[in-house]
């Protein structure tokens, strides 16, 4: 029997589609239900089902990023996504990101029964968890979450900025986003963040009133000793000499 779970912020549609559906005539059980997107990915990562129904457009939530996330995570599990909207290029990209349905709700029977059988049938049809198959599913998945974690440090690196708080917004384990970062880009996370930190005091310090100490406070840098040997050690020059050889002269005083 494949495990389904079913994830929607109106529990009358996950408890009306638990009901409805002859699940045990697709070779399927329901294993759990969820009520937004963050208990969501805990609910799948416990029960590791073979199926997912779920809305995209829940409150507060990115829905394309969890897809991303749990599709990364778990390549081989099908994904049926439940939307009262009708958008062609969310649609699109959802589908990009490995989904196997976009069902529009209120879904008729007849398209959830379609849906159910396309996606036992490629569960049928998958080869064996170990196989490169199945892991290069996930090369999508991947490069967008990557992508989605180098967008959410770029804008909020001025503050105090953990692996866990980009890894929540991402909806993934720190573990497997360290992993992504070292594989898709050669980079631990504090690397890539000390990286743009070091890119926007660049830009910043084409500003001559501003002191460096002040650059270094407003990309994320309590400490200018710090910021001072983090860029000199990835520029090769100190703050300050860079700022002369392409800024012209520093009058910034610090």
């Amino acid at each position: 029997m494949y495990k389904v779970v079913l994830i929607d912020d109106e529990s009358i549609i996950t408890e009306g589609l638990q009901k409805v559906v002859d699940w045990t005539s697709h070779s399927c059980q329901v294993a759990a239900l969820a009520q937004d997107a963050a208990t969501g990915v805990e609910t799948i990562r416990k029960y590791r089902p073979d199926i997912l129904f779920t809305d995209i457009k829940m409150p507060g939530e990115d829905g394309l990023t969890m897809l991303a996330a749990l599709k990364g995570e778990f390549p081989r599990m099908q994904i049926a996504v439940l939307t009262g909207y009708r958008d062609f290029e969310y649609a699109r990209r959802a589908i990009r990101l490995g989904v196997s349905r976009f069902l529009l709700k209120p879904s008729k029977m007849d398209e959830l029964n379609e849906a159910l059988e396309h996606m036992t049938g490629v569960l049928d049809r998958l080869p064996p968890p170990e196989a490169p198959e199945a892991k290069a599913e996930a090369d999508d998945s991947n490069s967008f979450l990557v992508r989605q974690a180098q967008t959410y440090i770029a804008k909020n690196c001025a503050r105090r900025l953990s692996l866990q708080d980009v890894a929540d917004h991402c909806y993934v384990s720190q573990w497997h986003l360290s992993k992504l970062l070292n594989k898709h880009l050669n980079q631990s996370f504090y690397d890539l963040l000390n990286t743009v930190r070091v890119r926007q005091a660049k830009e910043l310090m084409a500003d001559p009133a501003l002191r460096i100490s002040e650059v270094a406070e407003q990309v994320g840098y309590a400490d200018t000793a710090h910021f001072s040997r983090v860029f000199k050690k990835l520029e090769g020059v100190s703050a300050g000499e860079w700022r002369n050889l392409h800024c012209g002269k520093d009058k910034s005083g610090g």
